[in-house]
Parts: C-alpha cells; structure tokens; sequence
C-alpha cells in the first residue's frame, strides 16, 4: 500500500511539473535570463492535414482481416492463439501501411518553434 502511494505521489509531481512548464513564441526570441541561459527559435518542417492522426481505421482493419485469417487455422486452443496473434499482427501491419500513405499525402508546413537553451 505504501508502494502504491509513493508511486502516485511520483506521478503527480511529474504532471504538475509538467503543467507549470513554460512555453516560447517567436516574440520571445533572443530573450536572456539570469542563469546565462537564452530563446532561440527554428524552422521545424511539421506534417499537417492528417484527419486520423492515430491510425484508427487501420489498425481496426488489419485487426480484423488479420483475426479472420489467423481463425483459419489450428484448432481448439490453438485457434484461438492464431485469431488473437492474427488480430495483433495485422493491427499492427495496418497501422503501418496507413501511416506510410498518410506521409505520402500529408502537407508539409514550416512552424517556428522556440525553446529555452541552457549553455
């Protein structure tokens, strides 16, 4: 239970540091602080356009081509070790295969991007 407890305290205070972090735009660029440290901003090149960002339909439908295949083979409890394998593994292929003809399609678009750098 302590265990537990010491975990969640652990992931709480890497969230709220986290919430707290801050943030540069353009506007901040060549801004120095105390500690020596300064912004600098790039040009990031960043694939918009992309409806299913996650892969959804997909992954959804290599699971499913890939859980009927792996059905057709083995039997009783090896069939269902096929289905599920089958089920994983064209998930995994479909996922793939969209996110290749998505970066095909995708806009490419130049963001600037800026961040505190410590030297």
């Amino acid at each position: 239970m302590k265990t537990i407890r010491t975990i969640l305290l652990a992931g709480a205070m890497l969230l709220s540091a986290n919430a707290f972090a801050q943030q540069y735009g353009p506007q901040d660029e060549g801004r120095r602080f105390n500690d020596g440290s300064k912004v600098v901003c790039k040009n990031v090149e960043v694939q918009r356009s992309s409806k299913d960002s996650n892969r959804i339909l997909g992954t959804a439908t290599g699971a499913v081509v890939g859980g009927l295949l792996g059905n057709q083979v083995g039997k009783g409890n090896g069939k269902k070790v096929a289905t599920v394998g089958g089920a994983v593994a064209g998930g995994l292929i479909g996922r793939k295969v969209q996110g290749d003809a998505q970066e095909k399609k995708g806009d490419r678009v130049v963001e600037r991007r800026c961040e505190r750098v410590y030297r």
